[in-house]
């Protein structure tokens, strides 16, 4: 086993002094130099060969997705967690970073109170990450990640049904780290007259939400918003829980609504892909479509188990196409995914499973002639 080496970029004094201090407190990671932009930054990179690169944005001569442009093009595979301000202009030009090929990012401790506060919100979110992109090849074994399939140990066979699947009557997804790239790849293929809602549930702090539902509504023929309470599922539509609040659905009358709340985080998160998808299966039952894709961790699995008892029907993203296999990966490990495909597949399937049940009655009614 050897340190993690990481290389921090920031042009402010302080933050630099705090990511050193607290990073360095962990046994496994090494800060190996700092730099006060990004054109520094790549200076340095060929003399300390680091493992990782904290970036942040905003930094003068070269900013951050100046110097990630480079990074991608001299080091493709170099990860770089982008260091964020928790700010309208923050969330937009982060989601840019990722689009430009950043691993991740952590937004910046802000009004937290105190010095010992600000570190912890590093250690809590940063240090995870570091080790999720580099632990394998720094010999650490973690459990944010899960075991990857081999021939000798090939994923389980799906568990039997106890209930048959139905028509599907809403799409649910679950997604973490990586998700606004499969997101931004998966809405593109969605039909404008898709016959029913989905329901999203990223984790990403508040106003991230709100940009990155935008960002979707732009690429996609699906109307997509960060969800209100109180807001009516209805097909063709996306909603995403809104960063810092967990989102349920709840039937009233012939209408299912969206609603919000700021319970105990689950597996660390709020919002939850757990609470979403035990709400859906509470309503829609073995009419739910349960997405799993790329993820830290195992928000999601647990909620994966009613819908399956339900009769609902599970898909997972593959290992090989997702920044971590985390969340897809226990699901399919477990047993309770129908399926485990490839992200480039996923927005097709998740259309033919929709579109089946529907195509089978209407081939049914032309047969009797009510068609």
């Amino acid at each position: 086993m050897r340190k993690i080496r990481i290389l921090i970029v920031d042009d402010a004094v302080v933050i630099r002094r705090l990511l050193t201090d607290e990073l360095s407190k962990d046994a496994h990671l090494e800060v190996v130099g700092a730099a006060a932009n990004g054109r520094i930054a790549l200076a340095k990179i060929p003399q300390l060969n680091p493992d990782l690169v904290t970036l942040d944005i905003e930094m003068p001569e070269m900013n951050g997705l100046e110097a990630l442009a480079v990074i991608r093009k001299q080091y493709p595979f170099l990860p770089v967690i982008m260091f964020s301000t928790l700010t309208e202009r923050g969330a937009s030009e982060t989601l840019e970073a990722l689009s430009l090929g950043a691993s991740d990012y952590v937004t910046k401790p802000a009004n937290v109170g105190s010095v010992t506060l600000a570190m912890k919100h590093i250690h809590q979110e940063l240090v995870p990450k570091i080790k999720a992109f580099c632990g394998k090849a720094a010999g650490i074994n973690l459990s944010l990640a899960a075991p990857k399939p081999s021939a000798a140990i090939p994923l389980p066979q799906p568990r039997a049904r106890v209930k048959p699947p139905s028509q599907v009557e809403v799409v649910a997804i679950g997604v973490s780290t990586g998700g606004p790239n499969a997101l931004a790849a998966i809405f593109p293929t969605f039909p404008a007259d898709l016959p029913v809602p989905i329901v999203i549930v990223q984790h990403m702090p508040p106003v991230f939400t709100k940009i990155l539902a935008e960002r979707l509504e732009q690429c996609s023929s699906l109307r997509v918003r960060e969800a209100q309470p109180g807001d009516t599922l209805q097909p063709g539509c996306a909603w995403l829980a809104p960063g810092g609040y967990h989102m349920i659905v709840e039937r009233h009358g012939t209408s299912v609504q969206l609603q919000t709340h700021q319970g105990p985080p689950e597996n660390s998160c709020r919002p939850a892909v757990d609470v979403l998808f035990r709400s859906v299966a509470d309503v829609y039952g073995r009419e739910t479509l349960a997405v799993v894709l790329t993820g830290m961790g195992q928000d999601g699995l647990r909620g994966c188990e009613p819908i399956h008892e339900a009769g609902g029907q599970i898909l997972a993203q593959d290992e090989e196409s997702s920044v971590v296999w985390g969340m897809p990966g226990f699901v399919a490990n477990s047993g309770l995914a129908d399926k485990v495909i490839p992200q480039d597949h996923i927005g097709v399937e998740i259309t033919r499973r929709v579109m089946q049940g529907r195509l089978a009655r209407v081939g049914v009614l032309e047969a009797r002639g009510e068609g």
